[in-house]
């Protein structure tokens, strides 16, 4: 949980003001900040959550992205395409992840080069309580409901559309 700033002002608010009178209204700044704080509030709640399993957000995520497959395993491409994360970031998450027991690494026997990484049963455990435990706070967004979570994320997807993270069905081209 995040250290509150007990601030008795807004600062965004202020720093918009001052935008404003610097340089002209760019609403664009008050909500790229916004954002940015609000991500730094919900790593922060959520990485709370899964460090008692040793584990960070990114660890989760990789492994939720391997219960999810057919056999319990992925290759290491396909784990980086998934949380959409450079190839480097996937080996340092998935080697940790490894290293306290929640995966295996293999060679891939489609790709003589690639490697798999498998979920462990104590890889499935910890996924599991971690899971529970962050639907129970609500993945940190519990001041909302279900309807603002909806339109919170569908706010967010033309910006991941735009960015390439994919397409609109329909748009293959």
């Amino acid at each position: 949980m995040p250290k509150p700033l007990s601030l008795s002002f807004d600062p965004i608010a202020r720093a918009d003001e001052h935008w404003k009178q610097r340089w002209g209204s760019v609403p664009s700044m008050a909500a790229i900040t916004s954002i940015m704080r609000a991500q730094q509030i919900l790593l922060s709640e959520v990485d709370g959550v899964v460090k008692p399993y040793g584990l960070t957000f990114a660890r989760y995520e990789a492994l939720v992205l391997l219960t999810f497959s057919k056999a319990g395993e992925l290759p290491m491409s396909k784990i980086g395409e998934r949380l959409m994360v450079h190839p480097t970031s996937v080996t340092n998450t998935v080697d940790r992840l490894q290293g306290a027991g929640f995966v295996e690494k293999r060679p891939n026997p489609n790709d003589g080069r690639g490697t798999l990484a498998a979920i462990t049963p104590k890889g499935r455990e910890v996924c599991e309580a971690a899971s529970k435990d962050l639907m129970e706070r609500d993945f940190g967004l519990g001041v909302y409901d279900a309807e603002e979570l909806d339109e919170i994320f569908a706010m967010l997807r033309p910006l991941r559309i735009d960015a390439g993270d994919f397409s609109e069905p329909g748009d293959e081209g």
